[in-house]
Parts: structure tokens; C-alpha cells; sequence
């Protein structure tokens, strides 16, 4: 299988809009590993993404929005990929750990041992060092 990044002309800001979307799986590898050697080239890109493991895999600086859906929000500063993404699980009340066979994020259960010492610590992502 292959996965080809078409672009038409060389530019200082590319937007990548949901790379991943239709992709199943494997295609999402591929597809991540391509996209991560294009972004090490270009000066700056935007890649607005809805798959998890993705987004934090491109990444390495997060713009969070805050506000009420609909109704108004505010784009915070882009932030390192940890804070980024220690705020928005805050917003969500979620915690997420690295499964530490496939080191893949997997979320906590609510309330759980894990789940609790996290948000205790304030470290709703956990990315290791």
C-alpha cells in the first residue's frame, strides 16, 4: 500500500486537514509516518486531526480551544504536547496512561487507582521521558 502527501507548490504554512480520516489501521501507520517526515521539512504545519494516537504522534505543539460549543471559544497559545494535552484531558475529565506492552495511550477508568493519582498529580497525559 502506499500513501502519497500530494502537494502543488512549495509554501512557508500547510494546513493538513483529518489525514487519517477513511484510513483503517495500518493505513493510519503509514500514513503517520509519512506525514511526521513531511512535517520535519516544512517550516510550519497545521494538522487538524480526531484520531488520538495520531494527533499526539504528529505533534509537537498543541492548540488548545476553550468555550461553550456553538456558542464562542477562545485558541489558546500552542503549548509543548504534554501541556497541550494535560489541558484538554483536564477539560474532559479524562486520564490517559501508556499501555507499557505496546506503549500505546490508553484512558483510565474513572476513579480508578491510576485515574485518581493522575489527576492528583495534575498529569492527565502521561508521555514518557
Amino acid at each position: 500500500m502506499k500513501f502519497y502527501l500530494n502537494v502543488i507548490q512549495p509554501a512557508d504554512i500547510y494546513l493538513i486537514d483529518g489525514p487519517s480520516a477513511y484510513l483503517d489501521s495500518k493505513q493510519h501507520i503509514v500514513a503517520s509516518e509519512v506525514i511526521k517526515r513531511f512535517i520535519l521539512h516544512a517550516k510550519t504545519t497545521f494538522v487538524v486531526e480526531h484520531d488520538f494516537i495520531m494527533a499526539t504522534y504528529l505533534a509537537d505543539r498543541v492548540i488548545v480551544y476553550e468555550g461553550k460549543p456553538s456558542v464562542g471559544c477562545i485558541a489558546n497559545s500552542p503549548k509543548s504536547l504534554l501541556t497541550g494535552m494535560n489541558l484538554f484531558l483536564s477539560h474532559l475529565d479524562i486520564t490517559f496512561r501508556r499501555d507499557p506492552t505496546k506503549f500505546r495511550p490508553r484512558i483510565n477508568k474513572l476513579e480508578s487507582t491510576k485515574d485518581r493519582e493522575q489527576k492528583y498529580d495534575g498529569s492527565y497525559y502521561y508521555l514518557d521521558d
